[in-house]
């Protein structure tokens, strides 16, 4: 390996390590036997989480921010689908100025965003209301839909369609009976991650947040501030497992959709 193999293997590393320690050291911690974090724990028990389970605030958000992620995955589906077949097939300056403008909700800070979205609905109404969390929530999770929908639309080839609209079909019915069905479940990959997003976000979170209703995650920075206990490293653990299921689940679709969009191109 020469030093810039190297080089770049350390990096890689030293990324890992920086992602990974962090959940390494929080984890255990969730089945301390102690009414306060300790690193290494000291005994076992499945206590906080029968504690979080068993706790209706818990749960109350726990529904809540539930419910907002569906609403976030169903809005962001849909509205992203539309918006990548628009990009994909379509062509010229709109579609570059799209592109640029999709990537601004992950170049620009959660926290500027954040701000700018709490200014905007204290204005309109819509602050620490379900349809205020669900827009918040929508406007990051959509580019990952749409980048996640056009890595199996731009595999599709546009001849199908016009093989459609030629025996009389719209454009609508060739998109709903020919393309929608090859790249369904990146579609449904791509809602997957929408629900994830919008199931973890702590930040637009706090600043969205009413006084009845709040997020999980809004709940957990409640909790740090005043009450401290095993239960958060406990919430930790399972929204790690969450995590996982969506990204096996996501890996397991794009498989699906490699073989979907691989077996007109082999007709």
């Amino acid at each position: 390996m020469n030093s810039r193999s190297l080089l770049l293997n350390a990096y890689v590393y030293a990324v890992l390590a920086f992602v990974l320690v962090p959940i390494i050291i929080i984890l255990p911690m969730a089945f301390s036997d102690t009414n306060y974090l300790t690193f290494p724990p000291e005994g076992f028990t499945l206590h906080w989480f029968g504690d979080f389970f068993g706790n209706s605030r818990w749960m109350k958000a726990l529904r809540f921010s539930a419910e907002i992620a569906a609403l976030t995955a169903l809005v962001t589906t849909v509205v992203g689908t539309m918006a990548c077949y628009a990009l994909v097939r379509g062509a010229g300056r709109i579609g570059a100025l799209f592109q640029g403008l999709l990537i601004g909700p992950i170049v620009v800070p959660h926290i500027a965003l954040a701000v700018a979205l709490y200014l905007f609905f204290q204005k309109t109404g819509l602050s620490g209301t379900v349809a205020g969390y669900v827009f918040a929530h929508s406007v990051i999770a959509m580019p990952f839909v749409v980048f996640t929908v056009a890595a199996a639309l731009t595999s599709v080839d546009p001849a199908l369609e016009d093989a459609a609209m030629s025996c009389g079909a719209t454009r609508f019915t060739a998109f709903r009976l020919v393309t929608l069905p090859l790249i369904l479940p990146n579609v449904l990959s791509g809602g997957l991650f929408a629900f994830i997003i919008s199931f973890d976000e702590p930040v637009i979170a706090f600043f969205l947040a009413g006084i009845r209703d709040k997020t999980l995650p809004r709940m957990m920075f409640d909790n740090i501030e005043q009450n401290l206990t095993p239960v958060i490293p406990a919430i930790a653990v399972l929204l790690t497992c969450l995590s996982i299921l969506v990204l096996v689940g996501a890996a397991l679709l794009r498989r699906a959709s490699v073989r979907t969009t691989a077996a007109p191109a082999q007709d």
